[in-house]
C-alpha cells in the first residue's frame, strides 16, 4: 500500500474546535452575567449537534442554525431572546478568540511527507477563517457547502481524492469521527483512520471498524507509521 495523499477532517481533528467552543459559550456568560453557574458547555455542544445536523440536511441555512442554537440555549434557562443573532455573535466573538490547535498537530504536518488536505462537513468560508486564523494552509480544502455533499457520502471523497490525481487506495483520510469519517472513508476506498483521542471507543465500535478496515488511533503522533 502507497499512500500519496492524507486528508484530514478539521474539527476536533486539527482544530480544537470543542475545547474551543468550551472557552467561548463559559466566557460569554460571564461577560453577560444572566445564566446559572451550572457548567452550561454539554448542553451548548447538544445543541450545536442537533442544529448543525439539521443545516447540514439543509432543512436550516448557515444563519439559522446559529440563531436556532441561542434561542434553544436561552429557553432552557427560561429566557426569551429579542435578537438571537446578537447573541450567538457576542458568543462568536468569545469562541472565535479561543481558536486554537491540538498540540499534535503541528508536529505531525511537519513530519508528512504526502499531498495533504481538508474535507469538512461545514461552510467553506467559516471553515477556511478558522484555518487563516490558526495559520494553516492545504493544497485542497473541500467543504461540504460548497458541493452540497456531506460525509459520509462516498462521493466526496471521491471528488477529494480526484483533485490530487489518484485513486482512493492511495489516499487516507483522519477523523474524529468513527462513521461520518473512518467508516465514510473506508467505504470509498479510501484508508479510513479513526482519531479517538479519549480512548473512548466501546467493544462495539472497536470491532465495527476493525471489520471494515479501519485503524484507530489515540494522537496524531500513531498516524505516520500507518502510512
Amino acid at each position: 500500500m502507497t499512500i500519496s495523499v492524507v486528508l484530514f477532517d478539521l474539527d476536533d481533528t486539527l482544530f480544537a474546535h470543542r475545547a474551543s467552543v468550551n472557552r467561548g459559550i463559559v466566557a460569554h456568560l460571564a461577560a453577560i452575567g444572566g445564566y446559572p453557574a451550572d457548567d452550561p458547555t454539554e448542553l451548548w455542544h447538544a445543541l450545536e449537534e442537533h442544529h448543525y445536523h439539521r443545516y447540514l440536511a439543509g432543512e436550516l441555512d448557515f444563519e439559522g442554525q446559529r440563531r436556532a442554537r441561542a434561542t434553544d440555549f436561552a429557553a432552557h434557562h427560561g429566557h426569551e431572546l429579542d435578537d438571537p443573532s446578537a447573541w450567538f455573535n457576542s458568543y462568536f466573538e468569545q469562541y472565535r478568540a479561543a481558536w486554537h490547535l491540538h498540540d499534535d498537530t503541528l508536529p505531525l504536518l511537519s513530519r508528512l511527507e504526502q499531498h495533504t488536505g481538508i474535507i469538512t462537513n461545514g461552510d467553506p468560508t467559516f471553515q477556511q477563517h478558522k484555518l487563516d486564523q490558526v495559520g494553516l494552509s492545504f493544497e485542497h480544502v473541500i467543504a461540504s457547502g460548497a458541493l452540497g455533499i456531506t460525509k459520509p457520502d462516498a462521493r466526496i471523497f471521491h471528488h477529494a481524492v480526484s483533485l490530487y490525481g489518484v485513486p482512493p487506495s492511495e489516499a487516507c483520510y483522519v477523523g474524529d469521527r468513527l462513521e461520518t469519517d473512518a467508516l465514510g472513508a473506508a467505504a470509498a476506498g479510501l484508508l479510513g483512520v479513526w482519531l479517538d483521542r479519549g480512548a473512548t471507543a466501546t467493544d462495539a465500535q472497536l470491532a465495527t471498524a476493525a471489520q471494515a478496515g479501519v485503524h484507530v488511533i489515540h494522537s496524531l503522533a500513531e498516524l505516520p507509521p500507518l502510512l
